[in-house]
C-alpha cells in the first residue's frame, strides 16, 4: 500500500512523526486525477506543521529503518498553542510535481493523463495524491519533476510580493533573509520588471552570492554600518513596502525608521512630531526568529507592521489573476523560478535525525528536495 507521512500531536506533550499505509487514491470525481508524487520541497511553511512546535533537539527516532518513528517534546505554550490538533494524525506538505498515472471522465482530467504535472494543495509527503485537475500545472515538455517541484510556493509568494508593491500604490520593496530560494527568486523577478529593491541579508557570504547574481542593493544586517546602509538604500529607492522572513526582533522596527528617514531626507519638510504623511508597511510572512516583534518607535505615525501570507491573497486577487501568475512560472520554470537543492531524501530518510538536522534548521543553501515515489 502506498505511504504518507504523518504528523501528530499527542495529548502528552508528544510530536509523532510517521510513515502510513493509506488506501491507493482513485479519482473522486470525473474532474480529478491522481499523481505519483515524485518530488516535493520541504520548505519552511512546510516544517510548522510538520514540526508542530516542538523542541526538534529532543527529537528520538525508533522503529524501523523502512518505518521510522520521530518524537520529540512540545513545551506547555508549544502545545497550548497547538490544541486545536491535538489527537489528529496530519498530513503534509503544501506542493510537489510528479507524473498523472489516473484521471477522471472530464476533458480537462483526461488532458492531463501520463503528463508531468506540478499540483499544490496539501498532503503531498505521499507517494500518491489525488486532486482536482485545476490544481495541476502541467509543465514544459522536457522539465522534470524536480524542476516542477517548488513550482507554487515560492514562485507565487515572490510574484504576490510584487503583486502587492503595485495593488497598495508602492514603488520599491525590502526583502529579507533574501538570500533564500525565494529571496533569490525575488532579485530575479525585480531586476526583470524593473522593480527597486533592496536585499537585506545576515552574512558577508550572503551579500556577495546575491550580487553576483545581479542584485543592485544589498545590505548585511551583521555589519556595525547596517542601519546607515540600510537608509541609503531606502533612499536610493524609494522602497515604502518590506517583506519579512524573520518575523521576531528588532529588524521590522528597524526597516520602518530608516524608511522614515529617508523620507524626510528626500521632503525636507519641516519638522512634525507625528512624521511624515507617507504611509510606511512591513508585512511579516515568516517565522525565523519566534520571539516577540520589538517596534523601537522613531517614525511618526503612518506605519503598519502585519501578517501576509500567500493563499489568502490569491483568494484576494481571483482565478483570472492567479492564472496569470501560474502562467508566467510555467513559462519561466527553468530560469526566473528554477529552485536549487543540495540534498534529496525519501520518505523514511526524511524522518532520520541527520535528514532532520540540515532542512530543519532552514539555513540558506540547503534547500532539501523529498522524493516520495521512484520516477
Amino acid at each position: 500500500m502506498p505511504l504518507q507521512l504523518r504528523s501528530l500531536i499527542r495529548p502528552d506533550a508528544t510530536l509523532e512523526l510517521s510513515l502510513a499505509e493509506v488506501a491507493m487514491p482513485e479519482p473522486a470525481h470525473d474532474d480529478e486525477v491522481v499523481v505519483r508524487v515524485e518530488a516535493a520541497p520541504l520548505n519552511p511553511s512546510d516544517l510548522g506543521l510538520l514540526f508542530g512546535g516542538a523542541d526538534m533537539a529532543t527529537a528520538q527516532v525508533s522503529g524501523t529503518a523502512e518505518r521510522p518513528v520521530v518524537t520529540a517534546r512540545l513545551s506547555p505554550a508549544a502545545l497550548a498553542a497547538a490544541a486545536g490538533r491535538v489527537g489528529q494524525s496530519m498530513p503534509v506538505g503544501n506542493e510537489g510535481a510528479g507524473t498523472v498515472v489516473a484521471a477522471g471522465a472530464s476533458a480537462a482530467a483526461q488532458a492531463l493523463l501520463g503528463r508531468k504535472v506540478a499540483l499544490l494543495g496539501g498532503a503531498m509527503y505521499a507517494e500518491y495524491r489525488a486532486i482536482p485537475a485545476a490544481q495541476c500545472l502541467p509543465l514544459p515538455a522536457g522539465a522534470t519533476a524536480a524542476q516542477g517541484a517548488s513550482c507554487f510556493v515560492n514562485p507565487l509568494t515572490s510574484l504576490g510580493m510584487v503583486e502587492t508593491m503595485r495593488r497598495e500604490g508602492h514603488q520599491a520593496l525590502v526583502h529579507t533573509a533574501a538570500a533564500s530560494n525565494l529571496g533569490q527568486m525575488l532579485n530575479r523577478i525585480c531586476l526583470k520588471d524593473g522593480v527597486p529593491l533592496v536585499n537585506v541579508v545576515r552574512k558577508p557570504a550572503q551579500a556577495a552570492l546575491l550580487r553576483e547574481q545581479g542584485a543592485q542593493h544589498v545590505v548585511d544586517s551583521s555589519q556595525p554600518d547596517f542601519q546607515a546602509a540600510l537608509q541609503e538604500a531606502i533612499a536610493a529607492t524609494g522602497a515604502t513596502l518590506a517583506f519579512d522572513a524573520i518575523g521576531g526582533g528588532t529588524l521590522a522596527g528597524q526597516i520602518l525608521v530608516a524608511m522614515e528617514a529617508a523620507i524626510a531626507r528626500k521632503e525636507q519638510a519641516a519638522y512634525s512630531r507625528y512624521g511624515s504623511n507617507v504611509h510606511k508597511q512591513v508585512y511579516v510572512y515568516g517565522s525565523l526568529d519566534r520571539g516577540p516583534i520589538e517596534i523601537a518607535r522613531g517614525f511618526g505615525m503612518t506605519w503598519g507592521v502585519g501578517g501576509w501570507l500567500l493563499f489568502p491573497f490569491l483568494q484576494k486577487i481571483g482565478p483570472h489573476h492567479v492564472q496569470q501568475l501560474k502562467q508566467r512560472v510555467a513559462e519561466e520554470l527553468t530560469t526566473t523560478f528554477a529552485s536549487h537543492y543540495t540534498r534529496e531524501v525519501g520518505l523514511a530518510e526524511a524522518l532520520t535525525l541527520q535528514a532532520i538536522g540540515v532542512y530543519g534548521k532552514q539555513a540558506t543553501g540547503e534547500k532539501v528536495l523529498l522524493r516520495p515515489s521512484a520516477g
